[in-house]
């Protein structure tokens, strides 16, 4: 089976500043790949040149999939819509009648924690941790083949964000997606992905590539926080917490 995104000698650079080069990378059919690394080793622009919200300067990227979906650091809302039209917006760009995309809308808030009576709410009247499952639950929507995540939990509390990692490892394993996730959490990303690479800020290489072990979801707390712990002694994800960062 042809891999559903391929990286080939992918370089970028901004403001004149090389970001990375000859930036390899394959995500397999239902793998979730995390992508570490500090403040400007160039995670997030390889994930906009995924999600072709960026050209690349050089290079190839393959894109094999029929429909794709992306949950940003922010929820990204449009203020004038309900919870339940934001949730159903994807399904509307792609012509779903109204009674269908509601009612997908309205199940998938539901999955997400929401409350039925928080369906006609408008942005301005949900807390932030209301505005992010809806922003989940608007990507799940399209039902995406290949979903992207740029630090989608970074802004939630702890007990919102193991929540939320729960919700998106069982949607995963119940829907077969592919994911790119974007994370300064090591934690998260033992959690959540199949395979981790360690991004280096100093000139953007993959300084390292590890399969985790097991599935997601079918790790217990104790093998994640084991595993965080001897990578945290190792030198290699030592940029991850070091002061000597450069900004993006």
């Amino acid at each position: 089976m042809t891999a559903p995104l391929v990286f080939s000698r992918v370089g970028h650079a901004f403001l004149g500043r090389t970001l990375f080069e000859d930036f390899d990378l394959a995500v397999e059919a239902g793998e979730t790949v995390a992508l570490i690394g500090p403040s400007g080793s160039g995670k997030t622009t390889i994930l906009q040149i995924a999600a072709g919200i960026l050209e690349p300067a050089k290079g190839r990227v393959l894109g094999a999939w029929r429909r794709q979906a992306v949950v940003f650091q922010e929820p990204r809302l449009v203020p004038w819509m309900t919870l339940l039209d934001n949730i159903a917006y994807g399904l509307a760009a792609r012509g779903e009648p109204r009674a269908r995309r509601r009612e997908v809308a309205a199940r998938l808030a539901l999955e997400m924690g929401l409350e039925e009576a928080d369906l006609p709410k408008y942005p301005t009247e949900l807390s932030g941790g209301m505005r992010q499952r809806a922003g989940v639950a608007r990507a799940l929507a399209v039902d995406p083949d290949m979903l992207f995540l740029d630090e989608p939990f970074s802004a939630t509390d702890v007990g919102l964000r193991r929540h939320l990692q729960n919700l998106l490892i069982a949607a995963a394993r119940t829907r077969g997606f592919s994911g790119l996730l974007v994370t300064h959490d090591l934690t998260e990303a033992v959690r959540i992905a199949d395979r981790l690479l360690v991004l280096s800020a100093l000139d953007g290489r993959i300084a390292a590539c590890h399969t985790l072990p097991g599935r997601p979801g079918e790790r217990s707390e104790r093998m994640v926080f084991e595993q965080v712990e001897a990578w945290s002694r190792d030198p290699v994800f030592g940029e991850l917490f070091s002061a000597r960062e450069r900004r993006r």
